[in-house]
């Protein structure tokens, strides 16, 4: 589970998480970076990123299965170079009020591929940090 504060009330952070051009700004762990995002953010809507990573192609895909906005969504989550690419995981997204302007954010990813779970520990640090900067702007 990652947390953390961000500069923006929940209903800005929501839409960073729901509206595709914004997402494709920050998903992604920098140097690699999202190519096409497409969303339809609605329970058992699609939502696929496909990605570039120093010069290799992929992407992850899901399906919603909460959209409580601004508050919460969740998501199963996919991709492409896993070893087994149909296993499913699950991203929950937490938003809650912090101060006036601020949101705590928290983000719960479970049923990782346990060959993978350090590769995400360090992408969803990296990925908070980028929306920060985004929301900073």
């Amino acid at each position: 589970m990652w947390q953390r504060i961000l500069p923006a009330r929940p209903e800005e952070v929501f839409h960073e998480w729901v509206d595709a051009e914004a997402m494709r700004e920050w998903m992604c762990p920098r140097p690699a970076h999202a190519t096409k995002v497409t969303l339809d953010p609605v329970v058992g809507g699609q939502l696929r990123i496909d990605i570039r990573d120093e010069g290799s192609d992929f992407y992850v895909s899901g399906t919603y299965l909460e959209l409580e906005p601004p508050h919460k969504l969740s998501f199963t989550w996919t991709s492409s170079t896993w070893d087994d690419p149909t296993a499913q995981s699950i991203v929950t997204v937490t938003l809650e009020p912090h101060g006036e302007s601020s949101t705590l954010m928290t983000i719960d990813h479970v049923l990782l591929p346990t060959s993978v779970i350090e590769d995400y520990r360090r992408g969803w640090t990296a990925i908070a940090d980028q929306l920060e900067a985004r929301l900073l702007d």
